[in-house]
């Protein structure tokens, strides 16, 4: 079980340097991903006068996520692992693959990230609003808690499978093209409906920045049950007690 190798982490952990610079990689990583990601979605606001979404603006918001998280994840990979989501990082802690001191430091980093990003494009942008995510029309907090879930588990599954099994041999080498993937093609799924966050630091930063939290609940907790679902499902199942090996921050 690998509830069974959950660590807490040496108390001075979050002080070592290469702990320091994994979360500094977390931090740039977040910030290239949301700036494009979140920047998509302003330019199309802009171009469209604010007008309401339409299909083809979904597909942009798709491809500008998953571009961004493919390049995003591909940077940080050799330092930090490449989580550029508190829910990875959480499924990761749930496998037993990082101590809970430096999923802290991570989320951290995160968060941050995000936080900055939205900051740097308020101000690129003369002023633009960072839109939070929001539940469209006939949506309920319930309705997008499943999709939240869904699509994480997706998305985490699709980590374990690419970049933690110790049997990934040369799959790994497209993990982030198939983390981008996912993502976008759960953009494209749940997008029309609650937005498809699937990562909490995407989440938190417009909202701080927009002062906007109706319903932001759902898009922690889903994408952390989520996230914990599928580090649970893949490790038991496909990876297994004996065939766990201990990873380093360059495997992951």
């Amino acid at each position: 079980m690998p509830i069974t190798r959950i660590a807490v982490g040496n108390p001075g952990e979050a002080s070592q340097p290469d702990a320091l610079r994994a979360a500094l990689a977390e931090f740039f990583s977040m910030i290239i991903f949301v700036f494009a990601g979140e920047g998509s979605g302003m330019a199309f606001n802009k171009l469209t006068d604010n007008g309401s979404t339409t299909p083809a603006g979904l597909i942009a918001a798709s491809l500008a996520h998953a571009f961004a998280l493919f390049v995003a994840v591909s940077v940080g990979a050799n330092i930090s692992g490449g989580h550029v989501n508190p829910a990875v990082t959480f499924g990761a802690f749930i496998g037993g693959n990082i101590t809970l001191l430096r999923g802290i430091l991570y989320w951290i980093a995160q968060l941050l990230g995000s936080v900055v990003a939205c900051l740097l494009l308020k101000f690129a942008t003369g002023g633009l609003e960072t839109s939070a995510f929001a539940l469209s029309s006939g949506v309920s907090s319930w309705n997008a808690l499943v999709f939240e879930i869904v699509m994480t588990f997706g998305l985490v599954y699709t980590v374990y499978a690419t970049a933690v099994d110790p049997k990934k041999g040369n799959v790994g080498i497209v993990a982030p093209i198939a983390i981008g993937f996912i993502v976008g093609a759960n953009i494209l799924a749940g997008g029309a409906f609650d937005g498809a966050s699937m990562n909490p630091a995407v989440s938190f930063g417009p909202a701080v920045v927009s002062w906007t939290w109706t319903s932001h609940w759902v898009y922690w907790v889903g994408p952390l049950i989520g996230a914990a679902i599928a580090a649970l499902v893949y490790d038991n199942i496909y990876i297994g007690e004996n065939a766990h090996e201990p990873l380093s921050t360059s495997d992951f």
